[in-house]
């Protein structure tokens, strides 16, 4: 099997290496990363400048775009047919909740919705690195059972993995996303010549974070795994806009 691994805190980020290194022994995995820290891109496509490749000495492709033309470039160009599963992560940092709309992690994973097997997305609920190595074996034991899944086409598993050691683990739980509250507003920044900019500021504190929802089991020390799919459509409010809209013909 062929594994495509990506992430969108960049080709030299730790998370990176640790995910690599758990599963190079299960799987050929090719590493495509952006040459940069690019957390926050979400799903976003470069579309005015060309991707250039680059490997590095450890055999990893660097690429000067987001984290999905990581993936749209390695399965529509470089390795064309010969992908499997794609897998995202480890990343620094959790992707609870809302934080799916921007994540580059999931997105990542995301990009791997029309292969055969389910893309996953790994991310660790902490910026710190001491329990990385406890993440690389949730990572190595979910994709290695993954055979043992038979979900819908398009399904994309998001994991977080609590800041705990191993043996400190409860356990893995199925869980719905939680919802964040409003962000904190963008922090004012003015320049030594006094031109004015913006910092985006910290996501809001999980507002529905109750039992079942992603942000109750990392909290309660467990892995939390959110299925996802691609199709957004609304369907419970399909009635109401019909007749809404048969008014307005």
């Amino acid at each position: 099997m062929r594994i495509l691994i990506a992430n969108d805190d960049g080709v030299l980020a730790p998370g990176l290496q640790a995910l690599h290194s758990a599963l190079t022994d299960y799987a050929d995995c090719k590493v495509i990363a952006p040459a940069e820290d690019r957390s926050g891109a979400g799903s976003s496509l470069t579309l005015d400048k060309p991707l250039r490749p680059f490997t590095l000495d450890n055999g990893y492709i660097s690429l000067n775009g987001t984290p999905t033309d990581c993936v749209h470039l390695g399965l529509n160009a470089l390795f064309v047919d010969s992908i499997d599963m794609v897998v995202s992560g480890i990343n620094l940092g959790a992707n609870l909740g809302d934080d799916v709309l921007y994540s580059g992690t999931v997105a990542a994973a995301l990009e791997g919705r029309f292969l055969s097997r389910p893309a996953m997305a790994f991310s660790l609920t902490s910026r710190q690195t001491e329990n990385l190595p406890a993440a690389a074996t949730i990572a190595r034991r979910m994709v290695e059972a993954h055979e043992g899944l038979d979900l819908p086409p398009r399904t994309v598993l998001n994991v977080n993995i609590p800041n705990l050691p191993l043996e400190q683990i409860k356990g893995i739980r199925l869980c719905r996303l939680g919802h964040r509250s409003r962000a904190a507003e963008p922090v004012r920044w003015v320049d030594p010549r006094g031109k004015e900019g913006y910092w985006i500021s910290v996501a809001g504190d999980a507002e529905d974070g109750g039992q079942g929802t992603d942000f109750h089991a990392v909290m309660q020390g467990y892995v939390a795994v959110t299925p996802l799919r691609i199709d957004k459509t609304h369907y419970e409010v399909f009635d109401h806009l019909n007749d809404w809209l048969n008014h307005l013909d």
